[in-house]
């Protein structure tokens, strides 16, 4: 039931060349990004524009027809997608743990089927979150057998890009109450996706709902998860990661805004001995701060981006002590990326008085931007976690959350 491949014939993409190729994308995201969330402007252009450019196969080997690159580079690329505008860098990162997947596990279902659909600049969505009662983590989307297929039916919420998406995944419990993932087009017929999502703070990641309403899924189109046993048990830690990476993002944008601001906008208060506000002692003090969170946040992510590299081609217990530690790491970067990036939006009001809380400005979407993203995993669990590692040698859990 899933629509043909039809091959795309692209020049060959490097890191550099997809990096130097989306720079004019980032300038025009950056730019409007204040205005959009104003008027809930979705940036449906510019997202289509970063996905023709390939962006998802940074980090995807080039004999998979990819562009190369270590999960740094992947990290990196993240990192300035979310300055330009956390809340396209977020509903993208399905499409980015798709890839992560594909490139770092030989063995995953579906391979071939999936590498050929990031080829083609396809883009991911995808979640198990439900909003229909029952103990945390249960799935009440089914799965029910009809002829040589199924019929999918239920609701699933932080869909995150969803409406920029090509493709749905989720999961379904089956009659035997066992559960299934799938992966279907969005355009097919029982596939609605809402734009629904009410939060403070990334409004237009497009993460409402999607309802399924007697979906036909053909067998091609399920994968039984459970039957999957990577070697390290922790192959989500890139997932927690990205997150981290969008907040390193948003701190950077907060600098960028604050320096902008000091030169342009702002003016010294009357009892300042400076002419201008980019003279001020205490501005440029405010400025030096934030730089200082940014810079601290984009190198926890980068550290962690390299001891993720370190777990890829490992087998064994090799593999599951270099895991456990990866997920340490990327724990603490969160926990830096989340505080810096919050404390950088705070700072950035400091910069100038009245003049810098104007709605036009929109700089309370980066605080709004980065205490959403936080709320998806509390930064206390990753801190303990952390400690408990440190003291004990306990493993992080095998959630998905570290």
């Amino acid at each position: 039931m899933s629509p043909p491949y039809i091959p795309t014939v692209i020049t060959a993409p490097t890191v550099e060349g997809i990096r130097s190729a989306i720079s004019p994308i980032l300038g025009t995201l950056a730019a409007g990004a204040a205005a959009r969330e104003r008027s809930r402007d979705h940036p449906f252009a510019e997202v289509r524009a970063l996905a023709e450019q390939r962006i998802t196969l940074v980090g995807v080997a080039k004999e998979d027809g990819g562009a190369g690159g270590s999960v740094r580079e992947v990290t990196d690329l993240i990192l300035a997608i979310a300055r330009a505008d956390s809340s396209v860098a977020q509903a993208l990162r399905m499409s980015f743990i798709v890839a992560n997947r594909v490139a770092g596990f030989p063995s995953l279902p579906q391979r071939t089927l999936t590498l050929r659909r990031l080829c083609d600049g396809d883009l991911f969505a995808g979640t198990s979150n439900e909003r229909t009662g029952g103990a945390n983590g249960s799935v009440n989307t089914t799965l029910r057998r009809e002829g040589d297929g199924y019929v999918l039916n239920g609701e699933k919420y932080y869909s995150t890009g969803a409406l920029y998406a090509h493709w749905f995944s989720g999961n379904a419990t089956d009659e035997n109450g066992r559960v299934l993932g799938f992966t279907v087009p969005v355009d097919r017929e029982g596939v609605h996706r809402l734009d629904d999502f009410d939060a403070i703070g990334q409004r237009l990641t497009a993460s409402g709902t999607t309802r399924l309403v007697d979906v036909r899924v053909s067998a091609d189109e399920i994968v039984a998860w459970d039957e999957v046993r990577p070697a390290n048990p922790w192959p989500d830690s890139f997932a927690q990661l990205y997150l981290a990476a969008v907040e390193a993002g948003i701190a950077a944008a907060a600098l960028d805004d604050a320096i902008a601001f000091a030169r342009d906008g702002a003016r010294p208060i009357k009892h300042s001995t400076a002419g201008t506000s980019v003279e001020d002692p205490y501005v440029r003090e405010t400025v030096g701060e934030i730089a200082a969170r940014a810079h601290a946040a984009r190198a926890a992510v980068l550290l962690a981006a390299e001891a993720l590299d370190g777990v890829r081609g490992l087998s064994g217990p090799r593999a599951r002590k270099a895991g456990a530690e990866a997920a340490v790491v990327v724990a603490q970067a969160g926990v830096v990326a989340v505080e810096s990036a919050l404390r950088a939006a705070e700072l950035l009001f400091d910069v100038g008085g009245g003049a810098a809380t104007s709605r036009d400005r929109g700089f309370d979407r980066h605080w709004r931007n980065a205490r959403t993203i936080a709320n998806h995993n509390p930064r206390q669990w990753k801190a303990a976690v952390a400690g408990a590692y440190h003291l004990t040698g306990e493993e992080p859990p095998v959630n998905g959350l570290f």
